[in-house]
């Protein structure tokens, strides 16, 4: 499954690392990943690729929100398809 992972947040050290760290450990690849920081805050947009049978969506979207509760950042987690949709003229 294609996925979007958006992050939002007071710029802070380690964001990326530990957003990535979680897309590792559960065999995400990211595909594209894009970030800026404007005014102290961070806006992060990153695509990548699980495999649905190593872990559920609903999983994945747990496991980054409960990070970025913890870094104080707001992280969320939609199907390709989902986003495309929502984001369609």
């Amino acid at each position: 499954m294609k996925l979007i992972v958006t992050v939002v947040g007071k710029d802070r050290i380690g964001i990326i690392a530990s957003v990535t760290k979680i897309l590792a450990d559960n065999d995400v690849n990211i595909l594209s990943i894009n970030q800026n920081i404007l005014n102290g805050f961070f806006n992060m947009i990153l695509f990548a690729e699980a495999n649905e049978t190593k872990i559920r969506l609903v999983d994945l979207q747990q496991k980054l929100r409960a990070q970025g509760e913890a870094i104080g950042v707001e992280i969320k987690t939609q199907h390709q398809d989902i986003f495309d949709a929502m984001h369609k003229i």
